[in-house]
């Protein structure tokens, strides 16, 4: 087992350091605030070839691989987690159900514009009554004369407003379960699609979030994204990668936050020397740095499982789990070395904090890691 980086791997990594270095850290606490997508350095993560980064060459893309998928989304949220969130969902979701159940005329005709980020891609499965439960969607998708119309909401969507396209889960065979659930692309302007509100937040605050509403909405037979009825099959494949972006992405916060607690500990003082000299707080940073290095290597296994094309459903819940757990505690620890000034604005850890939140959330909450997690143990003993 190799625990060093290849080359390649570390100029991607020091090159979208430098950039989050220049580009993000100096900017995050204003798009925090205000509330505000940062349109302009999103467009620049484009021109790096970092909104299609697993995307195929020939499709415009980077073809780069998991793993650095995996270190670039945790540069990113070492800056800024919103943005971080916006790299993961738009390469790991938006794109990634196209390029994965898409036709070739489909992928023609979306991917080489989301791998540049002409269009960034939203993904639409949770809605307002389905959260964990999500093959309890209601949004029905009935078919007629040369396509289908699709009625019902969705909340929670990332890009969900500033999104080119968005694929869509709905309910086509009521009755049947997740087997009745089917998978649309639907174009942002397209009659019956509207954005209903934007979603104020504790973290993730200059991530784009949004309830999408779906009256009548008409959609071509040619934007049925891959077979009927197999919708939420392809979404649950999706999601096994996405949970790899959201360990990173936790990584990243996790990190920023054991940096930013190490500098103040030697910079604070109190009883007449640095707090970093006090072995409560060594103790601390140590656990911090030790709990983030377990979560890396959980992250980067999954990773490279699937760069190997080997079965990581397991691997990729436990890093997720983990990654976003421990990023908590970090990000907490962070906050208590500092002290008040960790309550305040002034020090970004209290951000940290408030993003980290969300991964133990998002794509999966921690109790439903822990029933993939087990299920996939019994199903191997079985």
């Amino acid at each position: 087992m190799n625990f060093h980086l290849s080359e390649e791997h570390q100029q991607i990594r020091d090159m979208i350091r430098d950039f989050v270095k220049s580009e993000v850290i100096p900017h995050a606490r204003e798009w925090d605030e205000a509330e505000a997508f940062p349109h302009e350095t999103v467009a620049k993560l484009g021109e790096l070839g970092m909104l299609g980064v697993v995307i195929p060459e020939q499709y415009g893309g980077s073809e780069l691989d998991m793993l650095s998928l995996s270190l670039i989304i945790e540069e990113v949220a070492r800056g800024d987690g919103s943005l971080a969130l916006t790299v993961a969902s738009h390469n790991g979701l938006g794109s990634g159900h196209i390029l994965y159940a898409g036709n070739e005329e489909q992928r023609q005709k979306y991917i080489p514009r989301l791998a540049t980020g002409e269009i960034l891609g939203a993904w639409a499965l949770t809605e307002p009554g389905s959260g964990s439960d999500a093959a309890g969607l209601l949004t029905k998708g009935e078919k007629v004369d040369g396509g289908w119309v699709l009625n019902g909401s969705k909340t929670f969507i990332t890009q969900g407003s500033v999104g080119g396209c968005c694929v869509v889960l709905a309910r086509t065979s009521p009755g049947s379960g997740a087997s009745g659930i089917s998978a649309f692309i639907v174009e942002h302007g397209t009659e019956g699609f509207r954005v209903s509100s934007h979603i104020e937040k504790l973290g993730m605050r200059s991530s784009d979030t949004c309830e999408l509403a779906f009256e009548d909405c008409f959609v071509p037979d040619s934007q049925l994204l891959g077979e009927e009825g197999h919708g939420f099959k392809d979404a649950l494949a999706i999601l096994d990668s996405g949970r790899i972006t959201i360990g990173a992405l936790s990584l990243g916060l996790a990190r920023g936050a054991l940096e930013e607690a190490s500098r103040y500990a030697l910079d604070r003082k109190q009883f007449g020397k640095p707090i970093a000299e006090f072995q409560a707080i060594q103790h601390k940073l140590a656990d911090m740095a030790t709990e983030l290095d377990a979560a890396r290597l959980l992250v980067h296994r999954a990773a490279v499982l699937k760069d190997q094309g080997k079965r990581y459903k397991r691997e990729a819940s436990m890093g997720k789990l983990f990654a976003s757990e421990m990023a908590m505690r970090a990000c907490d620890e962070a906050i208590q070395i500092h002290g008040g000034y960790g309550y305040t604005r002034e020090y970004p850890v209290e951000r940290y904090w408030r993003d980290a939140k969300l991964c133990t959330i998002g794509e999966g909450t921690s109790e439903v890691q822990r029933m993939i997690i087990a299920r996939e143990i019994l199903r191997a003993v079985a």
